[in-house]
């Protein structure tokens, strides 16, 4: 268990994460949580129904394993989804925090149901691997843990979770943090490349050297030993592949590629019927 000294340094800096996550847009409103592991049985986690970004080292509730808030004196409830938090420490005891965020342009890929690509991004990489997503679930239900869990690997610090949002987690709360920072800014990145045009793809070479260097830092990427077969990026295709971009309202377009005479047009007289005819109803607005 930590010293009462360490447990009000760690829930300052649960409001200051809390804050940051609220200045950078990746919760709205009450939305998301995270937690801090202090001891075998016992979690710090953010309560339900307060903005991230006005968290006071006060409304930090603590919670056993099970999920029972063990602070009864806290008139803050802890939040529902702390089921998903208990799970991950469960399954990874190697855990020591827990952010579940929806950060806008990562859980565009959630609600698009594309996975996140990989071998493209050196820092991405790097610092967050092969980030998988799991099927919709309801959120603060026990099931949400068990998809989450059921993904993770021990190489794994990001799970993308299906029409909802993102949870990272690591063993400092910082460090969940910049996971959850570099996510986005990834997808970000992604999505501005996608409207450029074509997105090149790291070789198979590359990322196998990539990868060691990975390993050098003293992170271990599981990718490594099937890199060589082709393991990474064999799911890049939904993002990869190249938008349909020929809408009937847009264009009058035959089955072979080419162009329909143009319908009919509006008449001159007509269109300028229809400008006088809005116009009159403006003015008669301002004399009302």
């Amino acid at each position: 268990m930590q010293p009462m000294s360490n447990q009000f340094q760690i829930r300052q800096e649960m409001c200051e994460i809390g804050h940051r996550i609220w200045m950078r847009g990746f919760c709205a409103g009450n939305e998301g949580n995270h937690s801090v592991r202090i001891a075998d049985d016992r979690v710090l986690s953010t309560p339900t129904g307060v903005s991230k970004g006005f968290l006071t080292p006060d409304q930090i509730t603590v919670v056993d394993m099970d999920g029972n808030q063990i602070d009864k004196h806290n008139k803050m409830k802890r939040t529902s989804e702390v089921l998903l938090h208990l799970a991950i420490y469960k399954a990874r005891p190697d855990v020591r925090a827990v952010i579940h965020s929806h950060p806008a342009h990562a859980t565009a890929f959630a609600m698009t149901n594309v996975p996140i690509p990989e071998g493209i991004h050196p820092e991405a990489e790097v610092f967050l691997g092969k980030v998988p997503t799991t099927k919709y679930t309801t959120p603060g239900y026990k099931e949400v843990g068990e998809s989450v869990v059921a993904l993770i690997k021990s190489d794994t610090n990001t799970v993308m979770m299906g029409n909802h949002g993102s949870v990272c987690f690591d063993t400092s709360l910082i460090q969940a943090y910049y996971k959850l920072e570099i996510l986005d800014n990834y997808c970000r990145i992604l999505l501005l490349a996608r409207q450029l045009g074509k997105i090149n793809p790291l070789s198979q070479d590359e990322i196998i050297e990539l990868l060691k260097v990975k390993e050098n830092f003293g992170m271990k990427d599981t990718r490594l030993s099937c890199a060589p077969q082709g393991c990474v990026g064999k799911d890049n295709d939904a993002f990869l592949a190249p938008f349909d971009v020929r809408p009937k309202s847009a264009c009058s377009c035959r089955e072979d590629g080419g162009v329909e005479p143009h319908a009919a047009q509006i008449d001159e007289n007509q269109l300028e019927q229809m400008v006088q005819h809005v116009t009159d109803q403006i003015m008669a607005g301002m004399k009302a």
